[in-house]
């Protein structure tokens, strides 16, 4: 997560943006077949060879749901990661008696463990998994659905997305089909294999319930992602792990869960997931586009509340956009003339009225492009054009003075 430290004398106007902004919170059945007859079949013949109910031909009945765990369960895999975490044992031997006659202790080592899932993507072991399943890893260990167990090499992770890539070293492995998340709809069935828990090769069963949810409706305002939400049950362990729709396609990574609520999990979309996997298994890395500012939605609230700050001096007209709160020193948004104040109407060819809207349209475009952002500003309409920086990973960012 990027720290974020503002310094600097503040203008009267964005002391005031900043007032405002501080009251603001951030949410950082089995079917059987019939028998068909043609025209010249007799029904009381008794040399029909009239097929039996699928029940006395096949004692495992099947579904959708167990044609599509059938389809993709070889493909996935359980993945369990341990780092060892050094202690310093001499805070708690504070006492300057204890230090003298005993001596403070060596520091001691524990290992911290957890379990995640995954899936296979290529028959070479390139396993796609969330990034927080393997973050800090010292060994990650891969284990697929016939037991066998390997020693996995992470190829990249993406901390703003949550996703990795792990390698394993064997071939000829099974592989998951991969659908298109762009066409899911509200009310789909959802299929979610994992292993919540410890219990491998779990299934859950529910529907799509929603699509687009943003990171900050999830609650991970730090996350660049457009979530899937689902009622199939998803639970600690089943992060990494495919979410499915009825053909047995993976649409989803599971990934996130709310505490205390139920019927609520989140999957990122496969097909944003893919864009990153294909970044990390090339490059290693992924450069994600930043334009370096501190926005809010502009609703009526927003607007009585800057213009009680400012004793009336600040009255904005607009009735939709996004306010810019900051700007980030030396930043593309700086260079490009955007202010604290300014109203974000459009941003490429789309207009803009949440700031989830403006960050979704700046991931569509690749680092050094230029891209034009329309603001209003004191009533007036301001065209832009912004080049897209590459988002800071560990360096702190200052707000423009």
């Amino acid at each position: 997560m990027i720290s974020v430290n503002f310094s600097g004398k503040k203008p009267t106007i964005q002391r005031m943006l900043l007032v405002v902004a501080a009251g603001i919170a951030f949410l950082s059945g089995c079917s059987q077949p019939s028998a068909l007859k043609s025209e010249g079949d007799s029904p009381d013949s008794e040399n029909q060879n009239t097929p039996l109910p699928v029940s006395q031909t096949n004692p495992r009945t099947s579904n959708f749901v167990v044609e599509a765990v059938d389809k993709v369960g070889p493909a996935v895999v359980r993945i369990d990661s341990s780092r060892r975490v050094r202690r310093d044992m001499a805070e708690g031997y504070g006492d300057p008696f204890s230090r003298r006659f005993f001596g403070a202790p060596p520091p001691s080592r524990r290992v911290e463990q957890g379990t995640g899932s995954g899936f296979l993507i290529n028959a070479e072991g390139q396993v796609l998994t969330n990034a927080h399943v393997i973050d800090g890893a010292d060994t990650v260990k891969v284990t697929l659905s016939d037991g066998r167990s390997f020693t996995g090499k992470v190829l990249g992770q993406d901390k703003v997305t949550d996703i990795a890539v792990v390698k394993i070293n064997a071939d000829n492995l099974p592989t998951v089909p991969l659908g298109n998340s762009e066409n899911l709809q509200p009310g789909e069935w959802a299929i979610a294999i994992g292993n919540p828990l410890g219990l491998d090769k779990t299934v859950t069963v529910g529907v799509i319930s929603a699509t687009d949810r943003s990171s900050s409706q999830v609650g991970v305002p730090d996350k660049r992602i457009g979530f899937i939400q689902t009622d199939a049950a998803i639970n600690p362990g089943n992060s990494g792990g495919p979410l499915l729709n009825s053909r047995g396609e993976v649409v989803g990574i599971n990934t996130a869960i709310i505490g205390g609520a139920q019927g609520l999990g989140f999957a990122i979309p496969i097909n944003r997931a893919q864009q990153i996997a294909q970044q990390l298994i090339t490059k290693g890395k992924v450069e994600h586009p930043f334009i370096g500012v501190q926005m809010v939605n502009l609703t009526p609230e927003i607007k009585k509340r800057l213009e009680v700050a400012s004793n009336g001096r600040i009255n904005i007209t607009a009735d939709r956009g996004v306010l810019v709160v900051r700007t980030v020193r030396n930043s593309p948004a700086t260079r490009a003339g955007i202010k604290p104040g300014d109203i974000i109407q459009k941003v490429g060819d789309r207009t803009v009225t949440k700031s989830d809207q403006v960050q979704d349209e700046i991931e569509k475009y690749k680092v050094g492009d230029r891209l034009p952002i329309q603001v209003q500003r004191d009533n007036k309409t301001e065209n832009l054009q912004v080049q897209l920086g590459t988002l800071p990973t560990t360096a702190t960012m200052n707000e423009e003075p």
